[in-house]
C-alpha cells in the first residue's frame, strides 16, 4: 500500500467479509488488523485483499 486510497480500498475489502466487524489499515506501516464477530478463515481474508491486487505477506 502506498497511499490513503490504497488504505481505504483494503479497509473496504476486509470490512465486506462476512464476520469482520472492523478493519484498521495503515499504509504507512503496511498493516491491517481486523476485529471479528465470528470465526473467519485466513484464506478468506487473504482473498479479499488479493482480489484487489494487494499482496498479503502474513497473517497472525
Amino acid at each position: 500500500m502506498m497511499c490513503g486510497h490504497c488504505e481505504a480500498t483494503v479497509k473496504k475489502a476486509l470490512e465486506a467479509v462476512d464476520g469482520v466487524s472492523e478493519a484498521v489499515v495503515s499504509h504507512e506501516n503496511g498493516t491491517a488488523a481486523v476485529k471479528l464477530e465470528k470465526p473467519v478463515d485466513d484464506s478468506v481474508l487473504r482473498k479479499a485483499v488479493e482480489d484487489h491486487d494487494y499482496k498479503v505477506t502474513g497473517i497472525n
